[in-house]
């Protein structure tokens, strides 16, 4: 929902798959370049596992992981898909599959496809900044990848690169305020989760929705995480899904009888959604109930129904886990030391906390 704040945010998944892939492939040639031995098959596995990093995300990943297959991680259906792909190809992603779980030998691999510097962020920072307009977003990933070094089958960044992974942090951090969690961004996403939530409502008590068939199989069964693990018809069915699916449903929602269904529909195709207050402590309960209260009047809702129009969340950000592989420097007498105690900034060391913020959404009619 990001295209809401920032227009130019309609670049895809695939751009970043491939925009990652080059990374790897210029990491790769890097840590060569310095004596370590990258084979041919390494590089073709670790291409592959950046490139298939990301294969498990439905379309608005996040609000349909909330909703539609409900507890289920895209990063557990990448790993199906990626295992359906090796049995097709006679087992040539087996070492490709090995890197992406954190199981091959060389973990310095690993910690290109997934860790705190790894070639994802890097790509989606940079990409996300260019298309959004968002400057902070901008890192030296080229820099950064020349600074790449092993240690101890460990990805290590060399001394001099130290400024360009606190700018790295920092930026990671910003880019989450500015445009990941922007209240309108916000708004947008779970403006379509609770339009997922009501469409699965109706469906549950027996209502025929207008819906393509893969979104008719998630709108009509409640697919638990070991039912999706189990029975290829439900990977068979999210591998159609696409963004399409979501918009032409929403757009015949809008006159559908169900009023709730129709409303939400309604404020997401015209862009009046809901009103988003973020602040570090949680709701007044008093002012809250007098919003529920309010809007149930106003749009003639049952206590079950405001629900849909009025609730609070919490949203967090944290830059830097120094406890989930660590982002550690390679100092000139070959020691390493992690970046929060090797930086001199400040405030570099309040980036490995969570930062929780409260949120509250109501209709803009209140």
């Amino acid at each position: 929902m990001t295209h809401l704040v920032y227009p130019g945010a309609l670049h895809t998944r695939f751009h970043h798959a491939l925009g990652a892939m080059h990374l790897m492939s210029l990491a790769i040639e890097v840590l060569r370049s310095k004596g370590h031995s990258v084979s041919k098959e390494e590089e073709e596995a670790a291409t592959i596992a950046i490139l298939l990093h990301d294969i498990g995300h439905g379309p608005f990943s996040h609000a349909l992981e909330h909703t539609l297959v409900n507890g289920i991680k895209h990063e557990d259906i990448s790993m199906l898909m990626m295992e359906k792909l090796n049995v097709e190809f006679g087992g040539r992603l087996s070492a490709a599959i090995n890197i992406f779980k954190g199981d091959y030998h060389k973990k310095f691999l690993a910690q290109l496809v997934s860790g705190q510097l790894d070639l994802d962020r890097m790509d989606y920072l940079n990409r996300d900044s260019f298309f959004t307009g968002v400057s902070e977003g901008v890192i030296s990933f080229d820099r950064i990848i020349k600074m790449f070094n092993v240690l101890d089958d460990q990805l290590v960044i060399e001394e001099k690169g130290i400024y360009s992974i606190e700018n790295f942090l920092i930026a990671r951090r910003l880019m989450y305020w500015q445009v990941y969690l922007h209240k309108t961004v916000v708004a947008g996403e779970y403006l379509l989760v609770k339009i997922l939530e009501r469409a699965k409502e109706l469906s549950g008590h027996g209502e025929v929705l207008f819906a393509t068939p893969a979104l008719q199989h998630f709108l009509t069964n409640e697919v638990k995480e070991a039912e999706f693990f189990s029975s290829d018809i439900h990977l068979a069915q999210f591998s159609k899904l696409d963004d399409q699916d979501i918009f032409a449903s929403v757009k015949v929602w809008a006159d559908h009888p169900d009023r709730i269904l129709a409303q939400l529909c309604q404020m997401f195709i015209r862009r009046n959604l809901y009103k988003v207050e973020i602040s570090s402590e949680a709701p007044d309960e008093g002012r809250l109930q007098r919003i529920r209260e309010n809007t149930a009047d106003l749009m003639k809702l049952s206590v079950n129904e405001v629900s849909y129009f009025v609730f609070t969340d919490v949203i967090e950000n944290r830059a830097y886990n120094a406890g989930s592989g660590n982002i550690n420097i390679l100092l000139k007498n070959n020691t390493i030391i992690d970046i929060a105690k090797a930086s001199d900034l400040s405030n570099l060391e309040s980036l490995d906390k969570t930062v929780t913020k409260h949120i509250l959404c109501y209709p803009r009619i209140i």
